[in-house]
């Protein structure tokens, strides 16, 4: 065995088919491509994602449903019989994040009125209700 007669394996090496040279090709004219249609045209094969052949697709067909605040996650709310239960007479943010009654990246925290208030509480930096603001005060209580 000698270099210059090494040769590959039988049928590991296959010639390129070309295309476009004559009838008795059996590769002629369209060149296996076809007539028309957007395969047939040079550097058109390309469909885009989700495309269905002019039939509409199926993410324009299905129904879109739901949304999801991302203030949802900077927002808490307490109720005012969670506030009844605190031992603090001033509330404000910090107090509730240490009664653990708001996350930590709550931002904004309304006070709704649910349930009743017998003591006197001050309410500081918090949004509060109509209802639960009447509620605070006829209990002799403030909202600052």
């Amino acid at each position: 065995m000698r270099l210059n007669t090494i040769t590959h394996a039988e049928g590991a090496r296959k010639e390129r088919t070309r295309v476009g040279r004559g009838i008795g090709s059996g590769l002629g004219k369209t060149c296996g491509r076809g007539h028309k249609g957007s395969f047939a045209r040079a550097g058109k094969g390309k469909i885009k994602p989700g495309f269905e052949g002019g039939q509409m697709p199926m993410q324009r067909r299905l129904p879109k449903i739901g949304f999801r605040s991302k203030m949802s996650h900077e927002s808490a709310e307490v109720l005012l019989y969670q506030l009844a239960m605190l031992d603090a007479d001033v509330i404000d943010i910090v107090v509730l994040r240490a009664a653990k009654l708001v996350s930590g990246d709550a931002k904004k925290v309304k006070v709704v009125k649910k349930g009743e208030l017998t003591k006197k509480l001050t309410i500081k930096g918090l949004l509060v209700t109509a209802g639960a603001k009447a509620a605070i005060e006829a209990a002799g209580g403030s909202v600052e």
